[in-house]
């Protein structure tokens, strides 16, 4: 009789400290599995990658992760959108601290700098992965919607901080929006990171230099700053 009492008094439901119990345990497994599949990933390439060899990496079961992220496409994607964020947080990235540290700055000069800062961060964590993806897209279409989408989110950071520019300083004359993101875009490209930090052995500082350097100077009219447009 008492035993009922106590089951219909908890309705059945699991208690709450058991809930965040599990809930913390599932996203930890989950964080475990990225991390395991981002190496797994970076260094022998999105082929040569099988889910049951981030499985045994991870300490899961195959039928674990296909209940977390079902597709190797989609735990690529997964790993990827973490990477770039900086953790799995539902944030959107302008609403980041990065990109509000830049938002607030007053100057072209700060702008940018906290601009190649982020940018950095990103690279670091997330242009490894991002080419792995451009790589396997080439001959698996399964994986071309991802990489379609990497180059778009790219394109429209670009467009944001092309405007964030104008509003701090005048665009070179002749130099309109759409070819001053596709600058951008491509100094923000995943490859041009590594090929500098890794093939060249640049330092974080040095790629950030450059590219609030290169940015202000293929962009700007800023007569005071060395290569760029003379003045009228």
């Amino acid at each position: 009789m008492g035993a009922d009492t106590t089951a219909r008094a908890d309705g059945g439901r699991t208690r709450p400290y058991e809930s965040a119990r599990r809930q913390g345990q599932a996203r930890r497994t989950r964080q475990r599995i990225l991390d395991t599949a981002t190496a797994e990933f970076s260094s022998r390439g999105y082929a040569a990658t099988t889910v049951a060899a981030i499985a045994a990496a991870a300490g899961v079961s195959v039928p674990t992760i296909e209940l977390v992220f079902r597709t190797k496409a989609n735990l690529l994607k997964s790993a990827i959108d973490v990477a770039i964020a900086g953790d799995d947080e539902p944030v959107p990235v302008l609403q980041r601290p990065a990109a509000m540290t830049a938002a607030a700055a007053p100057t072209a000069d700060t702008f940018l700098a906290a601009i190649s800062a982020g940018i950095a961060d990103v690279a670091e964590r997330a242009a490894g992965l991002v080419l792995v993806a451009f790589e396997a897209a080439a001959g698996d279409p399964r994986l071309q919607p991802l990489a379609e989408q990497l180059r778009d989110n790219r394109a429209a950071m670009a467009g944001w901080i092309v405007d964030g520019l104008a509003a701090r300083a005048p665009l070179r004359p002749g130099l309109d929006r759409s070819h001053a993101v596709d600058v951008v875009w491509l100094l923000m490209d995943p490859a041009v990171f590594t090929r500098l930090t890794i093939d060249r052995r640049w330092s974080r500082q040095q790629f950030q230099q450059w590219f609030a350097d290169s940015t202000a100077r293929l962009l700007t009219d800023d007569p005071g700053r060395p290569g760029a447009a003379p003045a009228p």
